[in-house]
C-alpha cells in the first residue's frame, strides 16, 4: 500500500510518499481502508517532534479517518468487515489503509458521507467537550473565540451558538470572519487591524466576556484574560500562533476568573461513557442538519504536506481533509 511518510523531524515537504506494507490486525484492532483523513495541528506539531506523543520512525501523519474496515482482531465484537466508520487512530491515516484501535472506531451513520465523518472527531469533539463540560457555557452569555475560523474555531462558533450564547468571532481576515458570520458569529473582530481589547470592551459595553476559546495562544491569551468578565473562564485548547505564553496569575485573582485546561484526546480514553454521550449528541446535530462542517479543500494522498502546509501557513479555513481511496 502507499503511505505519506515521516522518516525524520522537519516540515511537510520533507515528507515522502511510499510503498509499505499493508497493517495486521491484533486483538483488539481493525484495520481500515482510509476513504478520507482529517488535517489537524496536532500532525503538523508530530512531524516536527513537538508533539507530546512521538511515534517512532518511520510513521505517517493523520489522527481522523473514515473508511471501511478490512480486517477485525480477536476481541472486537461490535464491528465487522465491510462496516463504514470513521476512527480516531492518533497517527497512520495518510495511508491507503491504518491499523487502529476497535475502541476510538465508531460505525458511520447512514447518509454521512466520508469527508464528513473524517472531519468530525477532533474539531466538534474538542469544541463541545471544552464549551460544555469545561466552561459550563449557559444560554445568554458571551463566548469570545479565537482562532475562530481555524478548524475547531469555526466548530465553537456553530457550537455556542446552537448553545445560545452570543459569539463574537477573532480571526486574522476579513474574509475569514465573513464565514464565521454565516456559521453563527453575532460579532467578529480582526485582530490583525483592530485592538482586541478594545473592541472586546465595545461590543461588551465594558462588561467583558464570560467564556475564551484559545486555540491560539501567543500574544492573543493575556488581553482576552483581561477582557474576561466576573467568574469568567479562560479555555487552553492550543497555541496555533507558535509561543506558549505566561500569563499573570493576579489577573485570575481579580476577576474571580478560572483558567481551564481541555485535552479532548486524554478526555475522550479517561472518561468514555460521557465522551460517547457527547458524540451521539454531535452526530445527532450533524444528520440534523444543525452542524455543517466547513471544507477548505480536498487534497489527494500526494498532496497531504501541501494540506500541513496551508494549515501551517494559516490558509485554511474550517477543514482541509485528504481523500485517499475515494
Amino acid at each position: 500500500m502507499k503511505a505519506i511518510l515521516c522518516q525524520q523531524y522537519g516540515p511537510p515537504e520533507q515528507l515522502v510518499l511510499a510503498d509499505v506494507p499493508s497493517p495486521e490486525a491484533t486483538t483488539g484492532q481493525v484495520v481500515i481502508q482510509v476513504e478520507a483523513c482529517g488535517v489537524n495541528f496536532p500532525d503538523t506539531l508530530m512531524i516536527e517532534g513537538r508533539y507530546q506523543f512521538k511515534p517512532p520512525f518511520p510513521f505517517s501523519p493523520g489522527g481522523e479517518v473514515s473508511g471501511v474496515v478490512t480486517q477485525v482482531g480477536e476481541g472486537v465484537s461490535h464491528l465487522a468487515v465491510g462496516q463504514r466508520v470513521f476512527s480516531l487512530t492518533g497517527h497512520g491515516g495518510f495511508a491507503e489503509e491504518v491499523v487502529t484501535s476497535a475502541a476510538t472506531t465508531l460505525p458511520m451513520p447512514d447518509g454521512m458521507d466520508y469527508v464528513t465523518a473524517a472531519s468530525t472527531m477532533y474539531t466538534y469533539g474538542t469544541s463541545y467537550h471544552a464549551l460544555k463540560d469545561r466552561a459550563n457555557l449557559q444560554p445568554g452569555e458571551t463566548l469570545l473565540v479565537l482562532g475562530a475560523a481555524g478548524g475547531v474555531g469555526l466548530a465553537a462558533v456553530q457550537l455556542g451558538t446552537l448553545m445560545g450564547s452570543r459569539v463574537i468571532a477573532a480571526a486574522s481576515t476579513d474574509e475569514k470572519l465573513a464565514i464565521c458570520r454565516q456559521l453563527g458569529a453575532a460579532e467578529t473582530i480582526n485582530y490583525t487591524t483592530e485592538n482586541l481589547r478594545d473592541r472586546i470592551k465595545e461590543l461588551t459595553a465594558g462588561n467583558g466576556v464570560d467564556v475564551v476559546y484559545d486555540p491560539v495562544g501567543d500574544r492573543y491569551a493575556e488581553p482576552a484574560i483581561r477582557s474576561l468578565a466576573w467568574r469568567g473562564r479562560y479555555l487552553v485548547i492550543g497555541f496555533a500562533a507558535g509561543d506558549i505564553p505566561s500569563i499573570p496569575l493576579n489577573l485570575a485573582l481579580l476577576k474571580g476568573a478560572s483558567i481551564v485546561g481541555v485535552f479532548w484526546g486524554a478526555f475522550a480514553q479517561r472518561e468514555p461513557k460521557i465522551s460517547m454521550q457527547n458524540f451521539q449528541q454531535i452526530l445527532a446535530r450533524i444528520l440534523s442538519g444543525q452542524l455543517k462542517q466547513h471544507i477548505y479543500k480536498t487534497y489527494s494522498l500526494a498532496e497531504a504536506p501541501t494540506a500541513l502546509r496551508d494549515l501551517m501557513e494559516r490558509r485554511v479555513v474550517g477543514k482541509a481533509v485528504v481523500t485517499v481511496n475515494s
